[in-house]
């Protein structure tokens, strides 16, 4: 099984003409939850034609494909991916701004587009500061914090098909935002976005994202986590439900419902991600078993049944 491997990641650094792959890849360590779970193959891709050229081969192999943004909001599994992990690279960091509009890479971070935007006169995406995720995730999962959210922002985004490797682009209309949620797959890599945002100042903007900066820092815990774990029910707080459960400081393993914050779990350095998922379900549990509601997941799973 190894050779099969070996073989497929010789075949794409063939095609991109540079050491691209790695075998055997400790991809857990990539996510913000630092877990141990590896990937048969990863591939920083840094161009759309590195894209194109690993997926024509995973295609003919017949190998699964994961994408990973900046590892927030993610688990992978202990016991691993058996396929492809994909995450672009700088190529698709890079953010301009023309004319009212911000033209971002999928994998630009959202607090350096906060900032950038800001700065430059423009207003809308200051929420984002705090959000350690990149566009493409954020666009996915509808991402947002204080008061808005990427809905709010999208003019359109460029979206390639990994089972197809066809690339389409995508308008507000198509991608049926809803509360930390989009029409975009598990199949579908966003590319590059535009985002629509409306003239301001910067003094004011900066001020803006100082005060959420501070809060963040007073109201969230740092270290190794993935943000909220659970969605907010309809006009409840996740994080009120879980400590009013009596989760706050709950362990399993290497995990631990933050004491700061319910709504995030802790990893301790080397965790295990089943760890992770099994203190989930207690939470889910509790939850239920205190008020009758069934929380709902924002982490994305990859490797598990």
């Amino acid at each position: 099984m190894v050779d099969k491997w070996i073989e497929i990641s010789q075949l794409i650094n063939q095609k991109l003409h540079r050491e691209a792959t790695s075998c055997d890849y400790e991809v857990g360590l990539l996510t913000t939850y630092r877990t141990i779970g590896r990937c048969s193959l990863f591939l920083k891709a840094e161009s759309t034609r590195e894209l194109d050229h690993a997926l024509d081969i995973c295609q003919q192999k017949d190998i699964e494909v994961a994408v990973i943004g900046n590892g927030s909001n993610l688990l992978i599994s202990d016991d691993g991916f058996e396929g492809l992990v994909i995450k672009l690279g700088s190529g698709f960091e890079e953010a301009k701004i023309i004319e009212g509009h911000a033209y971002v890479g999928g994998a630009a971070k959202l607090p350096v587009v906060a900032r950038s935007t800001s700065s430059k006169g423009l207003t809308g995406f200051e929420w984002a500061v705090g959000v350690p995720g990149t566009i493409g995730g954020a666009v996915k999962m509808n991402a947002g914090g204080h008061g808005s959210d990427m809905k709010a922002s999208i003019k359109s985004v460029d979206v390639l098909d990994t089972k197809t490797s066809l690339t389409h682009t995508l308008y507000p209309n198509d991608l049926l935002f809803g509360y930390r949620q989009s029409s975009i797959s598990r199949n579908q890599l966003v590319i590059n976005a535009v985002l629509k945002l409306s003239e301001g100042n910067p003094e004011e903007s900066s001020e803006v994202i100082r005060e959420i900066v501070r809060w963040r820092l007073e109201n969230q815990p740092g270290g190794q986590n993935a943000g909220s774990v659970f969605t907010n029910p309809k006009d409840k707080s996740a994080g009120r439900l879980i400590e009013d459960s009596g989760c706050k400081g709950m362990r399993v393993g290497s995990a631990e419902v933050s004491t700061k914050h319910a709504n995030f779990i802790q990893a301790d350095v080397g965790g295990k991600a089943q760890d992770i998922r099994d203190l989930m379900e207690l939470v889910l549990d509790s939850v239920y078993s205190k008020f009758g509601i069934v929380l709902n997941a924002e982490t994305e799973m990859i490797g598990f049944d």
